[in-house]
């Protein structure tokens, strides 16, 4: 039984239990309040959210400023030109004069304040302003005080006065940047616009085009500013050119000597500024690049006056005397880079001096080659007849052959100058000091101005240590060959071990051997010397060139001289065309000369590699030609001419055999190979002939298989041997397909049981299959459109006999090849009395039987396919 308390006590209870609740409550919060925050406290900071990156801006603000500071220079400038040009007839005379004169002079004097306030670029803005204003003034005077005066004159007036104000103006406000480069281009306009406009000649003008890029050189050369400099060198090279351009073409138009020798005096100008310039600058390339245009110009300037002082054969040899001349100064003691640009340029007179004889030397080489349309129509008149080629004019071939010989000769001694001064590929570095000292010492100077003397862009540290004083105590006699070429030897030393190597000397002799050989290729036609002299002389080259490939020992000079003979012959070989006795005699005189060149070069201690083999293959062919042009002398017929010169591969074949494993063998096997060819293409006109020059071509093949190291000709000898079988059997009209097929079955089965015997292994398929099928397959079908019956039954003899061979001997091809062919004509016999016997039967007969055979096949299914598996396996395990 439950006692149920009275409501106040009942009411107490519930008080004090709702209040034990809340302090429980309380305690709860707060030890969850303590731990969270011990567990803020031991986790990681949480990284804030990535700001997105700060956009970079697209313009800093000095640029900003100049950008502002330019637009409103300019905006100022077109304001001034707009009220110069239109509103200047408001204003008198005193009020023009006050305006410009104001604002030019603020615009020029409020410089000097910014730049005091270091505002540099504002200053620059304004004095840009006040420069264009100066220009307005000038263009106001001579509208409004000297209307009369001429526009080229004032031009050139006021550009000098312009030009000086603004130097003036740059001078004195140093920090400015503007002036004293606007100064210098302006400076460029007054002497050739005063030459103009006085109308002083093409003469004047080139002086003053020379005289402003002289002026020009001095500044570059004087001006430590870089933007001067890069004017003042772009104006230089660009008045320079001009004026030496023209200058050049006054020289050549000169119709007299007093002019020529006026235009001398301006190309002499021009080369003296280049010079000057190239003997300042220190940096080696630009050095050389001047020297070669001073060089350049001087040959210009002295064979102007030559041409026009000698008779006008003699004006490229003229200009080659000067070439040769400016060759020599590479002995004086010049400046490296000086010395390289006057010897590219002397080498590129030279050079040109060789081109102008191009004419004569395409006439002498290639002109003999148009007598091979007109063989033996007799001698020509003279050599000079005999070299003509229609379209193509030569003037002078003597001065011509002349001009080449002294150019060989310039070549030939350039190969002991030039390594001294040009450092070719291969050649070996020089010594440090040599090569810092290739550039002569500046221009002496003293003072703070000292350092603007270097060239543009050059360096001043180079610049300084340019000059023997750049080391302190260093003796400048310790390497006097550094500053000068006077001491530098003749040729360059061993290189170093593992450099590459170039032999510049024998290359250089190599060029001078070809314009030597051009030389004297061109005289006889030159010299109109008789035809036969012309002939003999061409011989005689040939031999010297041969005699000069066999002994030399340098590789380069050899391979030149040999190709030059090879050319050399093949021209006097044309060239002898023109009678019956020149082209045997030159053909036999060429033969022995390159046999005579082949035994020389193969019997040295070192033969020079390519020169032996290929002056025999050069032998084997004129050989070859000789033998062609006897059977054309003795009026043979040309299948008679190709036996005859099948001469030419037996002896081929005997050299090589008594030379064994020498390496001219391959060369004159393959050269008479090619001889052997040609003979059978002459006989080729003739069928009996044609057979027999293939039996002998056999013939020669199978005594070069004979050789153990020639053994696979043999196959070439066989194929040779079936070729004339087949022509002598075509020649007798032979139709029988067996006659041409057994000749090749034969042979092959017999290579293949000989094959089969050394490597049993090997497939019936590669043994015998070829030669089977050789004589097989044509039979069978001749024998399916033969109506006889004598071919069929021969045929199938002897398929069934290949049949018998093959299963007795468990080969394959015979087997598969004998039974195909043993099924296929026994079907071409058999057929006519099927298609009678399937006549004769009923029409249901037919498919009833094929209904039969059907069902007989499908019952014994399984046992078919036994039967045909074994049969496989059989077959399959046969060779």
């Amino acid at each position: 039984m439950t006692n149920i308390p009275p409501p106040a006590e009942e009411l107490r209870v519930l008080d004090l239990e709702l209040h034990r609740l809340d302090a429980r409550r309380s305690q709860l919060l707060q030890r969850r309040a303590w731990l969270i925050g011990a567990l803020q406290a031991a986790a990681p900071p949480a990284s804030a959210p990535p700001r997105p990156p700060a956009r970079a801006p697209e313009a800093t603000p000095p640029n900003v400023q100049n950008a502002l500071l330019t637009l409103g220079g300019i905006l100022l400038t077109i304001a001034a030109i707009a009220f110069t040009l239109v509103s200047w007839g408001h204003l008198g005379i005193g009020g023009r004069s006050a305006v410009l004169a104001a604002v030019t002079l603020t615009a020029l004097g409020v410089p000097a304040l910014l730049l005091r306030r270091k505002l540099r670029s504002t200053a620059e803005t304004v004095a840009a302003l006040g420069l264009a204003l100066t220009a307005l003034d000038a263009y106001a005077l001579h509208a409004v005080a000297l209307p009369q005066a001429d526009a080229l004159g004032y031009t050139a007036a006021a550009s000098a006065g312009l030009a000086a104000l603004w130097a003036a103006y740059g001078l004195l406000f140093r920090e400015l940047r503007l002036p004293l480069p606007l100064a210098v281009a302006t400076a460029q306009l007054p002497l050739f616009l005063w030459a103009r406009a006085a109308e002083a000649g093409d003469h004047a003008t080139a002086a003053a085009l020379l005289v402003t890029a002289a002026f020009d050189v001095a500044v570059a050369l004087r001006v430590g500013d870089p933007a001067v400099r890069v004017i003042a060198t772009v104006g230089a090279c660009a008045t320079g050119l001009w004026g030496a351009a023209g200058s050049g073409y006054l020289s050549w138009s000169a119709t007299d000597l007093p002019e020529a020798a006026r235009a001398s005096a301006l190309l002499m100008l021009a080369a003296s500024i280049a010079l000057v310039a190239a003997w300042l600058i220190t940096q080696p390339p630009q050095a050389t690049g001047a020297a070669f245009a001073g060089g350049l110009l001087v040959a210009a300037a002295a064979g102007g006056v030559l041409r026009e002082a000698l008779p006008s054969a003699w004006a490229v040899p003229g200009y080659l005397a000067c070439g040769i001349a400016l060759l020599a100064v590479v002995r004086t003691a010049l400046p490296r880079p000086v010395l390289r640009g006057i010897a590219g340029a002397a080498l590129l007179v030279h050079a040109l001096a060789a081109l102008w004889t191009l004419p004569a030397f395409v006439t002498a080489l290639f002109g003999p080659v148009s007598w091979a349309g007109k063989a033996w129509s007799g001698a020509p008149r003279d050599a000079g007849d005999a070299f003509a080629v229609s379209g193509l004019s030569v003037q002078h071939p003597v001065m011509a052959s002349l001009v080449l010989a002294v150019v060989a000769g310039a070549l030939f001694a350039a190969a002991r100058l030039l390594p001294a001064i040009i450092e070719l590929p291969g050649t070996p570095p020089r010594s440090r000091s040599a090569a810092a000292g290739a550039a002569p010492s500046a221009a002496p100077a003293s003072g703070p101005g000292a350092s603007p003397t270097a060239a543009p862009g050059a360096d001043p540290a180079a610049g300084a240590g340019a000059g023997p004083a750049a080391k302190p105590g260093a003796d400048p006699s310790a390497d006097p060959g550094a500053e000068r070429g006077a001491g530098l030897p003749l040729a360059p030393a061993t290189p170093p071990s593992g450099a590459p190597h170039l032999n510049t000397p024998a290359i250089t002799r190599s060029g001078a051997l070809s314009l030597a050989w051009a030389a004297l290729l061109i005289l006889p036609s030159a010299l109109q010397l008789p035809y036969a002299a012309g002939v003999s002389a061409y011989v005689a080259l040939t031999a010297a060139l041969l005699a000069v490939a066999s002994r030399v020992a340098s590789k380069a000079v050899a391979l030149t001289s040999l190709s030059l003979a090879v050319a050399s012959s093949v021209s006097v070989a044309f060239l002898a065309l023109a009678t019956t006795e020149a082209t045997l005699g030159t053909l036999g005189a060429l033969t022995a000369l390159f046999l005579a060149a082949t035994v020389l070069a193969a019997r040295r201690q070192a033969p020079v590699p390519g020169v032996a083999p290929t002056a025999v293959g050069a032998a084997v062919a004129y050989s070859t030609a000789l033998a062609c042009a006897t059977g054309a002398a003795w009026n043979l017929r040309p299948d008679h001419t190709g036996l005859l010169v099948l001469v030419v591969p037996a002896l081929s074949a005997l050299a090589a055999a008594r030379l064994g494993r020498h390496p001219l063998t391959p060369p004159v096997e393959v050269t008479g190979a090619l001889a052997g060819g040609l003979a059978i293409v002459l006989t080729a006109g003739h069928a009996t002939t044609l057979a027999l020059a293939l039996a002998l071509g056999g013939v020669i093949a199978a005594g070069t298989a004979l050789r153990t190291d020639r053994r696979p000709v043999g196959y070439a000898a066989g194929a040779l041997f079936l070729l004339a079988t087949w022509v002598r059997l075509a020649a007798w009209d032979v139709g029988t397909p067996e006659a041409y097929t057994l000749p090749v079955t034969v042979p092959a089965l017999l290579i293949g049981v000989l094959r089969r015997r050394r490597a049993p292994q090997t497939s019936s398929w590669t043994a015998y299959g070829p030669g089977l099928a050789a004589t097989l397959l044509p039979s069978l079908i001749a024998a399916w459109s033969d109506a006889h019956w004598q071919r069929p039954l021969l045929l199938g003899t002897a398929a069934l006999l290949i049949t018998l061979v093959g299963a007795r001997h468990r080969l394959q091809a015979p087997l598969v090849l004998g039974g195909a062919v043993l099924a296929l004509d026994a079907l071409h016999e058999l057929a006519p009395y099927i298609v009678q016997v399937v006549d004769a039967l009923p029409r249901w007969l037919p498919p009833a039987l094929a209904g039969l055979l059907l069902l007989a096949i499908g019952a014994t299914y399984e046992q078919r396919l036994r039967d045909a598996r074994r049969v496989r396996d059989v077959v399959g395990r046969m060779h």
